[in-house]
């Protein structure tokens, strides 16, 4: 993004997807903004209404909904200056004003201790539940604050990039808003971790000059033997892996570089789920794949509606390539997710609406959740963090935090199954309760009647916070009732 981008700039970049008339509207939102905001400058020196038009510019990259463009413009007037929001729905109507005025809710929220941090949180997702353009807008001030956090003291930076690392970013996440995950993500690391970051940085640097040229020659082969099998490509490029994802990985695999498949994965655009299969038959003809490596969550979407062919083939002198294969639609919803709503395409159509169950359930998941917990590292694991499906044998699907063992599973059906468990079968094999489920397992919890209740064992492993509390009650009441038990047994002579 330019340094200081201009309402023209902005305009310009709306030309090819919208009309005079939404041009118009937005001209109108940033006159209005910049009059609100006159004399004010940010910490850097810079004139404020800088920031707005750099919210916008981001979303405008996105190609979204010239209504949201308006919101980013005037989304700190109500907080920051003079004019009310009354004034605002007086001048653009109660949709733009209804959007600032989430916004300006969650301007309110800051660190200020866990009990009241987490009553924020709450208000965020009710926030959410309401309108979730108020979150689209929220990820892009938020970005651009951390694209200038420089002008802040040490203190301050590392908070800011904490929550958006630890907040901000998996809720991107669970929105499916892929693009804005990962920068959310990669300008936070610098903050949190810099000298892994730097590290980070440097081995990405190295491994990918090594692999250009091999990249380049398996990209020219599998556009010519797809192109050869009658299917029509519309795009095929590498997508180099984000910072901070990169790092992550490199700590779940020990460090080990050799281990990282995905480093650069090669994207097929094709026309249809059709094409989607046949190209990949026509990966797996000229390259071997990988055990273990072929994952197709186009027939089983990942929870925050991911759509994609993946696999890993061996190409020349044993390196390793990962292949993504999608249609255009899923290539717009892995990348914006529930922002995908409001997405204008190249022709300047919105694209269908599409019903995200998690997005319907967040009013539900803010009462029914959210107020059990005390604790913001059990909302990480409960609600913020990366989600797995796995099936039941009758084929019901459990949503489930990665990591998650089959005692969280059991709970997750019913507390009796829960605490009668003695087993499990994955796959239709016998594995061991701290088993970490993956995607797609099928899981058949084996019980015994004769059981009385859970191990202590088990807090070792489980993951959510219902296997947890079904676990810690037990144990407790288990000790009060021998305690009351001891108390009527005399001491012996």
């Amino acid at each position: 993004m330019d340094k200081h981008p201009t309402i023209e700039n902005l305009l310009e970049k709306m030309t090819a997807y919208t009309n005079q008339s939404n041009l118009d509207l937005v001209r109108l939102a940033y006159d209005f903004a910049e009059k609100a905001h006159a004399g004010q400058t940010r910490k850097s020196g810079e004139p404020y209404i800088i920031h707005p038009l750099s919210t916008a510019m981001i979303l405008t990259d996105m190609r979204i909904d010239p209504i949201i463009i308006c919101a980013a413009l005037l989304h700190d007037v109500p907080e920051d200056t003079n004019v009310t929001l009354e004034e605002l729905n007086k001048n653009f109507g109660p949709e733009i004003a209804s959007i600032v005025e989430g916004i300006t809710k969650l301007g309110k929220l800051k660190y200020r201790g866990v009990e009241r941090y987490i009553e924020n949180l709450r208000k965020m997702f009710i926030a959410m539940a309401e309108d979730i353009r108020v979150m689209i807008v929220k990820f892009a001030d938020r970005i651009h604050n951390l694209m200038t956090l420089d002008a802040l003291p040490p203190p301050k930076q590392y908070r800011i990039a904490l929550e958006s690392l630890e907040i901000y970013a998996p809720i991107a996440n669970r929105l499916g808003i892929g693009e804005m995950k990962g920068m959310l993500e990669d300008l936070a690391f610098k903050y949190i971790y810099p000298k892994e970051y730097e590290a980070t940085i440097l081995l990405k640097e190295t491994k990918l000059k090594d692999k250009e040229q091999l990249l380049k020659n398996v990209q020219e082969q599998a556009k010519n033997e797809i192109g050869e099998a009658g299917i029509k490509i519309i795009d095929l490029h590498g997508r180099e892996k984000k910072m901070y994802s990169l790092y992550q990985k490199m700590q779940r695999k020990d460090n080990d570089v050799a281990k990282i498949y995905d480093l650069v994965a090669l994207r097929i655009i094709v026309p249809t789920i059709a094409d989607c299969y046949a190209s990949l038959g026509v990966i797996h003809k000229i390259w071997k794949p990988l055990k273990g490596r072929i994952k197709d969550y186009i027939a089983q979407p990942k929870p925050n509606g991911y759509r994609s062919l993946h696999t890993t083939v061996f190409v020349e002198d044993g390196e390793v390539v990962e292949f993504q294969i999608r249609t255009p639609e899923m290539h717009e919803e892995a990348e914006y997710g529930v922002a995908a709503h409001w997405h204008y395409d190249e022709f300047g159509a919105r694209l269908p609406k599409k019903e995200i169950r998690w997005v319907k359930e967040l009013a539900d998941i803010q009462k029914n959740i959210l107020n059990r917990l005390s604790d913001l590292e059990e909302i990480k694991v409960d609600f913020l963090q990366s989600r797995i499906f796995v099936f039941t044998p009758k084929g019901d699907v459990i949503d489930l935090p990665e990591g998650a063992t089959p005692i969280d599973f059991a709970y997750h059906i019913h507390t009796d199954v829960g605490d009668k468990c003695v087993g499990a079968m994955i796959n239709d094999q016998l594995t061991s309760l701290d088993t970490e489920l993956r995607n797609g397992d099928v899981v058949e919890i084996i019980i015994d009647k004769n059981r009385k209740g859970p191990a202590q064992d088990w807090l070792k492993f489980v993951k959510t916070n219902t296997a947890k509390s079904h676990v810690k009650n037990y144990i407790k009441n288990k000790h009060s009732k021998l305690s009351d038990f001891f108390k009527y047994i005399k001491p012996g002579k």
